[in-house]
């Protein structure tokens, strides 16, 4: 699975970047907004930092709209990923981008039948919300396993992102699911890396090596 980071934040992402596991990164509106620059001069920072698909969302609400917009998005970097929401605009403007060439990554999915309808329109990638599915009584996993069932039936290329992952079982799950691709806030990512028997055993590696190469004086 690769792992992407939802995050508009760039020394967040420098810090990730050094690890050498992150593939990617998604952004929204709202990530953006808080980093306060425009949009186009933050997503291009941003593909300097990670190799990989960057997903830039628009922030119009109709096709003809987003169309262009979209198309001025894709212009920013190769790396970049045009994000829309599954709205019948946005299906309508994935299927219209999407012939052009231009890679969309559909959000804001929480159905398998919506991602059935974003593989049809063309979408390279398609974000189901795990965590927020989760919020409202349901199961995000269950979600991410039916898509990924669909998707398999019918040899659609478009690529599962599970979305919202908030702990690292949502991520290991996610994984287990068969999810192409996790993307989590750095929070979740840094998460993954901790466990008391890691950090007891280095300990006691530690204790045994100072006692023969280290002693006391």
């Amino acid at each position: 699975m690769k792992i992407f980071l939802d995050t508009g934040n760039l020394d967040e992402l420098k810090k990730a970047a050094q690890w050498g596991i992150v593939d990617g990164v998604t952004t929204n509106p709202s990530l953006i907004a808080k980093e306060g620059k425009k949009i186009e001069d933050q997503i291009a920072a941003i593909c300097e930092i990670i190799d990989g698909d960057i997903s830039a969302e628009v922030v119009s609400t109709k096709a003809e709209d987003m169309i262009p917009e979209g198309r001025k998005l894709a212009k920013i970097h190769k790396n970049v990923v045009v994000k829309v929401p599954l709205t019948r605009d946005g299906i309508i403007a994935c299927s219209t981008l999407s012939k052009e060439g231009i890679r969309l990554n559909v959000t804001l999915c929480f159905s398998a039948g919506q991602a059935l309808l974003a593989a049809k329109a063309g979408a390279y990638i398609i974000s189901p919300f795990v965590g927020r599915i989760d919020d409202m009584g349901g199961n995000g996993v269950d979600l991410i396993r039916q898509i990924c069932t669909i998707y398999k039936n019918y040899n659609f290329k478009t690529q599962v992102l599970a979305a919202s992952l908030r702990t690292p079982p949502h991520v290991i799950d996610c994984a287990l699911a068969g999810a192409h691709i996790g993307t989590m806030p750095f929070k979740t990512l840094d998460m993954l890396f901790n466990h008391p028997l890691t950090d007891k055993g280095l300990e006691q590696f530690m204790k045994d090596w100072a006692k023969v190469f280290e002693p006391t004086k």
